[in-house]
């Protein structure tokens, strides 16, 4: 299986997946609140079962990790979902919600698909090939290609933050960006130079992580790694990246914590 026969599998169940939440989206739905607090709507479980039917029956040896559902299967390669990211804006009517799926083989993230169907855009990358913006349903306009910008001091850096302690520590004269409901798309169409987003979970995280690093950009989490599921952590382009991380206290590659494993997606694995 290459990893366009992937990418057009992931595009397929995204489609899938999208006709069911417009459906849902259009009817309307009440939220409520998950035990931690996050709210979830009838629409999200639905999803991500289709997502997972539509996924397994494809690929039937692979495993799964989703927001709603939780983890199912044992397998190196593993499917990351958030059948609805932005559920607030889903119940509200607020068109600014995404379908997220990503695939990890072996612990490295090979493909990720961000879908926004109530805006009919979308964004794609796969390791090594790029990364892509175009209409929703895929393939309904041309691809463009994303990249991030070349700023590289933060004295003209332009960036946003979801408000985490990290953030305060930026030094005078940076910029805040106004507050969006699409910072990392923002990011990888070179609108922004970063974003601090020190919260959520390995879906809310993974196929973003793989866009911006196909556009040019870099991702590192309060570890000092660039796993999905340690709590987000720090998107910007290349140029930036270092003296961001020195102005935010972020260890170094070289300064990393001993006998740090690498994420474990399988049944057994420790939640995120």
């Amino acid at each position: 299986m290459g990893t366009r026969d992937e990418l057009e599998l992931a595009f397929h169940a995204a489609g899938l997946a999208s006709d069911l939440a417009l459906a849902h989206f259009r009817a309307g739905v009440s939220a409520t609140a998950k035990a931690d607090g996050s709210p979830v709507t009838e629409a999200d479980r639905a999803v991500e079962r289709l997502l997972r039917d539509t996924l397994s029956q494809a690929r039937p040896g692979d495993a799964f990790l989703g927001e709603e559902l939780g983890r199912l299967g044992r397998s190196d390669r593993v499917w990351v979902l958030d059948p609805i990211d932005g559920t607030g804006f889903f119940a509200r009517g607020d068109a600014h919600w995404r379908i997220h799926i990503a695939l990890e083989v072996r612990g490295v993230t090979e493909l990720g698909v961000v879908a926004a169907p109530a805006l009919g855009r979308c964004w794609w990358a796969t390791r090594g090939g790029g990364a892509f913006e175009s209409s929703w349903p895929a393939g309904t306009g041309p691809a463009t290609p994303l990249t991030v910008s070349t700023t590289s001091a933060l004295a003209d850096a332009v960036v946003d933050d979801l408000g985490g302690t990290s953030a305060g520590h930026l030094p005078t004269g940076v910029s805040r960006a106004p507050a969006s409901p699409l910072p990392l798309v923002e990011l990888v169409r070179g609108e922004i130079d970063a974003f601090v987003a020190e919260r959520y979970f390995a879906w809310d995280h993974a196929p973003w992580i793989l866009i911006v690093q196909e556009a040019g950009g870099r991702f590192t989490d309060p570890t000092g790694g660039h796993a999905s599921d340690r709590g987000g952590g720090v998107y910007s382009n290349a140029r930036l990246h270092g003296a961001l991380l020195a102005a935010l206290g972020y260890p170094t590659a070289d300064r990393l914590p001993e006998n740090r494993s690498a994420p474990d997606h399988s049944a057994g694995g420790a939640q995120p």
